[in-house]
């Protein structure tokens, strides 16, 4: 009998007691997979920082670069001939369909192929093939700047004035001031270097003209650039 009963506590600790805990296989905890996906989440958050660094490197640029380019000062009918007046500049972060100000003296001179509004930039099928160049009203001139009577870094479509330069220590002082008094405003269509070193640069400017006599009259002239909206010479 006490024998029976030993064996059968024996075999009926299989059987488990209520509240005790059992070890077998089977009672092991099963895998979630909690933590790969906090790895998922891990990596998910990085490359969202690597996205957004990307896009904030790339507008960054985009904001940061920006160009001179040519817009409307003012309306302009269709098949009339583009004036200096009829542009100014603005800095801008633009793309390849607008006209830079370095390309200004290249569509001076072209009729509007569409109506153009003031305001608007000017893309370069706006306008049609030259009508004559220069156009009515205005002249070039061609000047020799010697070194140091313009900016090393002068360029085609600048707007500039274009002034006599130091008067020679015999000049009087009435002769002094009538040469400030001529200075000459108009846009630089050309530049070229010289011929020799320390030889002076040939700037060609256009002009209304009206002035172009008195341009080509100054002596040693002196070349300054105007701020691009500007409408006075100093």
């Amino acid at each position: 009998m006490g024998t029976s009963m030993s064996s059968a506590a024996v075999k009926g600790g299989g059987l488990g007691v209520p509240g005790a805990r059992r070890s077998g296989p089977e009672q092991r905890p099963a895998v979630t997979g909690g933590r790969g996906r906090r790895l998922g989440w891990v990596w998910a958050g990085v490359g969202a920082v690597v996205v957004s660094a990307v896009g904030f490197t790339l507008v960054a640029r985009a904001v940061g670069e920006r160009d001179p380019v040519l817009v409307l000062a003012r309306d302009v009918p269709a098949g009339r001939v583009l004036k200096p007046g009829d542009l100014r500049v603005v800095e801008v972060a633009a793309d390849a369909g607008v006209v830079a100000l370095e390309d200004r003296a290249a569509v001076l001179g072209r009729r509007a192929r569409v109506p153009l509004v003031a305001g608007s930039f000017l893309a370069p099928g706006q306008v049609g093939t030259s009508a004559a160049f220069p156009p009515k009203g205005f002249s070039q001139v061609a000047l020799a700047v010697e070194p140091g009577g313009a900016p090393p870094d002068l360029a085609r479509g600048e707007r500039v004035a274009v002034l006599p330069g130091p008067a020679g220590a015999g000049a009087v002082r009435g002769e002094a001031e009538e040469k400030g008094a001529s200075a000459v405003a108009g846009t630089v269509t050309g530049v070229r270097e010289g011929e020799s070193a320390g030889g002076p640069r040939v700037v060609t400017v256009l002009v209304e003209t009206g002035a172009s006599r008195r341009a080509a009259q100054l002596e040693r002239p002196r070349v300054v650039v105007l701020a691009a909206e500007g409408r006075e010479a100093p």
